[in-house]
């Protein structure tokens, strides 16, 4: 039987994740381990490993590692104490295969010690570009330490074979995540009033922003003027990831619902039922997430993209582009309340509609991934 480790650090990889899990749960011929770490043992951020366990799955090792700052000396900081813990935790896991999704700093910790300690690495979403953050070279670094790969598109696939993996070690399968679109049962609004107490019936956008982590000192202030303007919509917010520059947003977010506290709703963490299902009944997603590039539009729901996070990620069109800026973001909003529906049903998700965790699962019964492939030249 095949140990087979999947690694998580966030909620949003962990959503990401999670049917991929349950089908390796249940597979006789595999055993599932799974490593959490980093945001999900952070109070700020909803303290979420409790979520992994009430889903009905057993922690085998976690990893306590981020600094109460958000400076880019405590995320570097916080990657040395994650690389002490993984050290230990992998040598008492001992998997067969870890996997490992995108493109964070904690994912780029646990690959360098499962390099050193010779464990391969199945690599989910590699070869994709943001532009607009640092995750964009981490992602590479990480597809070149990697074994096998799960591409989540076809430019996706050509570009890490371009990187020099070897074509047979690299599989286009779509995003793992839109498995949710065709396996999860969505809440009604009724059950989303009262598990938030707000109330979802009233016309409302879903707000994910994250910090862009290639900019110093990044002024989310023209988003929320923009939100501001807005007179007949309520306003979700997700919580950002923990990557430096997240607690300036966070003080945005408190002080629009100081303002404004029976039309601004304030989560740390959904849970992936309840994110899609927010999103699902949304008027727009607004931000800068990926869940905005592949669920959103998978939903037939707009996308307000901004800034340069997620810039060189495949589009569809019901994605709309904006810059960090008052007047565009209030244009975007105005045109996302007019989008035809006749288009939005038109809609061709970039990334696929799911059942991706099976196709992973069955390269990973019959392909050969112990040995890391010699550089692949074009």
């Amino acid at each position: 039987m095949k140990k087979i480790a999947v690694f998580t650090g966030t909620r949003a990889e962990y959503g990401l994740l999670y049917w991929l899990m349950k089908d390796i749960q249940s597979d006789p011929d595999l055993e599932l381990q799974i490593l959490a770490t980093a945001m999900h043992y952070s109070p700020e951020h909803g303290e979420t490993w409790k979520t992994i366990v009430n889903d009905g799955f057993e922690i085998t090792e976690s990893v306590e590692m981020l600094l109460s700052s958000d400076t880019p000396s405590a995320v570097v900081k916080s990657m040395g104490v994650g690389l002490l813990g993984f050290a230990d935790a992998l040598r008492r896991m001992q998997p067969d295969l870890l996997v490992v999704l995108g493109d964070r700093f904690e994912a780029l910790a646990v690959t360098q010690a499962a390099l050193i300690m010779q464990i391969p690495v199945a690599h989910l979403h590699g070869g994709e570009i943001t532009e607009g953050a640092y995750d964009e070279s981490i992602r590479h670094a990480i597809t070149k330490m990697a074994t096998i790969h799960f591409a989540a598109a076809e430019p996706y696939q050509k570009r890490i074979i371009q990187l020099g993996e070897q074509p047979t070690k690299v599989f286009n399968v779509g995003a793992v995540g839109l498995d949710h679109i065709q396996r999860t049962q969505f809440r009604t609004l009724d059950e989303l009033n009262k598990i938030y107490d707000f109330n979802f019936a009233q016309p409302y956008i879903l707000i994910t922003y994250h910090p862009e982590t290639n900019l110093n000192d990044e002024d989310v202030t023209p988003l929320f003027k923009a939100l501001r303007a807005q007179e007949n919509l309520n306003f979700v917010f997700s919580y950002p990831n923990a990557d430096n520059g997240n607690t300036e947003i966070v003080k945005a977010m408190l002080a629009l619902k100081a303002e404004m506290p029976d039309r601004v709703l304030l989560v740390k963490s959904f849970g992936i039922q309840n994110y899609l299902s927010v999103l699902k009944y949304s008027l727009a997603m607004v931000g800068n997430s990926s869940s905005g590039l592949s669920e959103a539009p998978a939903l037939q729901i707009v996308t307000i993209n901004i800034g340069d996070r997620q810039k060189g990620r495949l589009r569809c069109k019901s994605i709309i582009d904006v810059k960090l800026d008052q007047i565009e973001i209030q244009n975007a909003l105005k045109q996302a309340q007019e989008f035809p529906k006749s288009e939005l049903e038109q809609v061709h998700p970039p990334l696929g509609y799911g059942n991706t965790s099976q196709k992973i699962i069955e390269v990973i019964k019959t392909i050969d991934f112990k040995k890391k492939a010699p550089f692949y030249d074009l």
